[in-house]
């Protein structure tokens, strides 16, 4: 009844409208040809920037654990220092009382009731010493020895001929050392 040619158009016979289509047709999808590649080049700006996000935070990271590790080694250090010098302030404390104790043993005694009296502070000071040896206490060496202002603080300068220069000659002020610090320096005079 119908005939099959007449109603399917071939492809040969194009119809003016489905010309114009694929006139249309053809330059939108050059253009999504055009739009592809700086797309590729937004997403490779976005991956470097991204890339360059993820360095940065590395790097905090990696300054922040320094900074920590830094912080365990001085909180370390400080925790020991603390233990290792925790009587510092009771034995500066008791440095005049042992300079007290020195004058009174220096003084001359007369009486047997006195050289008594002299004794029993000997050995209370004697006693205190060696407590406060335990703990770290040591005295300055300065007589005879050379000038070191980090243990000696020069108060006077005299001459003695036959001494070096700049040997302590008298120690006026006893000084004193915990575990290698220095608690008070000798207070000294000191040859020209």
């Amino acid at each position: 009844m119908f005939n099959e040619k007449e109603e399917q158009p071939t492809e040969e016979m194009e119809t003016p409208e489905a010309a114009e289509q694929a006139e249309v047709e053809q330059p939108e999808t050059a253009d999504v040809e055009t739009e592809e590649v700086p797309v590729e080049a937004a997403e490779a700006d976005e991956t470097e920037e991204l890339r360059e996000q993820l360095e940065a935070e590395q790097n905090k990271y990696l300054r922040l654990m320094a900074d920590f590790d830094n912080y365990k080694r001085r909180a370390v250090k400080d925790r020991q220092d603390a233990e290792k010098f925790r009587a510092q302030s009771l034995l500066t404390d008791l440095l005049p009382v042992l300079d007290n104790f020195d004058r009174a043993l220096a003084v001359e005694t007369t009486s047997e009731e006195s050289a008594s009296l002299l004794k029993g502070l000997e050995m209370v000071r004697n006693s205190l010493v060696d407590a406060v040896q335990r703990e770290g206490l040591e005295e300055v060496k300065a007589v005879g020895e050379p000038f070191d202002p980090n243990f000696h603080q020069a108060v006077m300068q005299e001459q003695e001929e036959g001494k070096d220069s700049g040997v302590v000659l008298k120690e006026l002020q006893k000084g004193y050392t915990l575990k290698g610090r220095v608690l008070r320096p000798s207070m000294v005079s000191v040859n020209e």
